[in-house]
């Protein structure tokens, strides 16, 4: 038996799968807020009890988080859940349940779920990406997650985005300091502020592709705008991994106008004269990365 834990800004999620990847046990509890006492308690407290519930001890537990541990310190690092900033709790969990731990950043443990029974299953190399309140992304190579010397392969939503045009301009101020980032453009929030700044409406991204399916130009400007941004940033991730399979995660995944617009959008900055990389939902929604974590 294997337990995941996706560890999210508003709620923390256990599932636990059987070594076939059924799903024996799914929990969803609200995140305590700001309250990192209380966040490791929860987290052990649902393990505890789903060990209970199935009639087994001692399960592999594989923990998704915003962020990632610092392979200098071992503490949490670059989480917009802040509390966890600076916080040992990879130590902390193991010492509270008595047993070695697994941990992931939550757009990796995507990609391992989308890559080991999802959308991207049998493909040699899988790109996960998570576009939603951030951008995110996680690289797994047959079959094992790639996390790289630093510790951020992947971390596709802090790179810039190619090719800036002037519509692009000037480059958006990103949380992490930088400007111009991929997540300043294609997360949900930058899509809403994208719309605003072009002299729409204040919508977010759902009211932003409704509009535009019934006829809204501005919408479907913005939208096209989105799309072209989104072809520029996945060429220069088949440039540089030459991924079989691009699974999309997080909200923005189901824009299903994404699917059949991008790659298309996306062959001028490929550098090859034919394009196999398929580009695809993922296959179990917002359960993908609890799974992923218990897979980890």
């Amino acid at each position: 038996m294997r337990i995941g834990i996706d560890l999210g800004g508003s709620k923390i999620e256990i599932v636990a799968l059987d070594e076939s990847g059924v799903e024996r046990l799914r929990r969803r509890v609200p995140t305590p807020q700001g309250d990192y006492p209380a966040t490791v308690d929860t987290v052990a407290a649902l393990v505890e009890a789903a060990e209970r519930e199935l009639r087994v001890s001692g399960c592999a537990v594989g923990i998704g988080t915003p962020g990632s541990l610092s392979r200098v310190s071992g503490l949490m690092r670059n989480a917009n859940s802040t509390c966890l900033n600076g916080r040992p709790l990879l130590q902390d969990l193991q010492a509270r349940l008595g047993r070695s731990l697994r941990i992931a950043n939550d757009a990796n443990c995507f990609a391992v779920s989308e890559a080991t029974d999802g959308a991207g299953a049998g493909a040699r190399v899988v790109f996960g990406v998570i576009l939603g309140t951030g951008v995110g992304g996680g690289i797994v190579v047959d079959g094992r997650l790639l996390t790289g010397v630093n510790g951020i392969a992947g971390e596709w939503g802090h790179s810039p985005l190619p090719l800036p045009q002037a519509e692009d301009l000037p480059l958006p101020a990103c949380y992490c300091g930088r400007y111009g980032c991929v997540e300043t453009y294609l997360s949900g929030p930058a899509l809403a502020a994208d719309h605003l700044r072009h002299g729409g409406r204040a919508l977010d991204a759902a009211q932003i592709a409704q509009c535009a399916a019934q006829g809204d130009a501005a919408c479907e400007a913005t939208l096209q705008r989105y799309e072209l941004r989104l072809a520029r940033a996945l060429g220069g991730v088949i440039n540089l991994l030459d991924p079989e399979v691009i699974v999309l995660g997080g909200g923005l995944s189901r824009l299903q106008r994404l699917y059949r617009n991008v790659p298309r959008l996306w062959a001028p900055y490929v550098f090859s004269d034919r394009i196999d990389t398929r580009l695809l939902e993922n296959r179990h929604g917002d359960a993908s990365g609890v799974r992923g974590a218990a897979w980890l």
